[in-house]
């Protein structure tokens, strides 16, 4: 189970934390991934990151956005997106996900369809 969390309403420019938790399986095995959905627009990838501490921007996202991740807590993994200088293009419903690394050398996973468990979603709200 992946339960995301963090979002909210906030002015352009300013900052947000989303959040993500997952337990059930060894997700130092997967790639840890953030993606959003817009009204009308298809799901899109925003960042990702492995244990390893690797990491993947999209480019409208890139110098903005951070994603980490923390050490297991017993069962329990997290990851984490520290977005600054929200803009209001920025707006949607944003998603945690895992994908299973199953091949040495496997890229980071950058489309939805890549991922096998996704977190319900948490709304992210950029006002003008």
């Amino acid at each position: 189970q992946l339960q995301a969390s963090g979002g909210g309403l906030v002015q352009a420019g300013g900052s947000l934390s989303l959040s993500c938790a997952a337990s059930g399986r060894i997700f130092s095995s997967y790639t840890m991934g953030w993606f959003r959905q817009s009204p009308g627009k298809e799901r899109e990838f925003v960042a990702a990151t492995r244990w390893s501490g690797s990491a993947k921007y999209a480019d409208s996202v890139k110098g903005r956005f951070t994603v980490s991740r923390d050490n297991a807590r017993g069962t329990v993994y997290r990851w984490y997106l520290q977005m600054n200088s929200l803009k209001t293009e920025d707006t949607g419903v944003y998603f945690c996900a895992a994908e299973r690394i199953s091949a040495i050398g496997q890229p980071m996973g950058i489309t939805p369809e890549k991922y096998d468990y996704w977190g319900q979603g948490t709304l992210v709200t950029v006002s003008s």
